[in-house]
């Protein structure tokens, strides 16, 4: 006899976790993009670096394009060169295509 799991006992085959649910609500509401683009506006720090988001001024996402506004000429131009890393670090982050364009103001 296999060993009995109290919790198999009370989950059903159309039983779904609390990911998949909240993932279902996002997108019959449409809702997905924008908890994806607040997620990472939040997780910029995460993302880019302390150093870096602490000298960012404004971020924000419109169009599939993030804008970012930076205070340094130095730090705009690591960003410039790092623009298709953080497209794809950002995109990564959110499990699907997201950013398209990475614009620095």
């Amino acid at each position: 006899m296999g060993k009995y799991n109290r919790d198999d006992a009370f989950r059903r085959s159309d039983d779904i976790t609390i990911k998949q649910a909240v993932d279902k609500l996002l997108e019959v509401y449409r809702l997905r993009r924008k908890f994806d683009e607040t997620s990472i506006v939040a997780a910029w720090p995460e993302l880019i670096g302390q150093a870096i988001a602490n000298r960012t001024q404004q971020i924000y996402i419109r169009d599939k394009k993030l804008f970012v506004k930076v205070e340094s000429a130095v730090i705009k131009n690591e960003l410039a060169m790092m623009r298709r890393q953080i497209i794809g670090r950002v995109n990564e982050y959110v499990g699907q295509v997201v950013i398209e364009e990475f614009v620095i103001l």
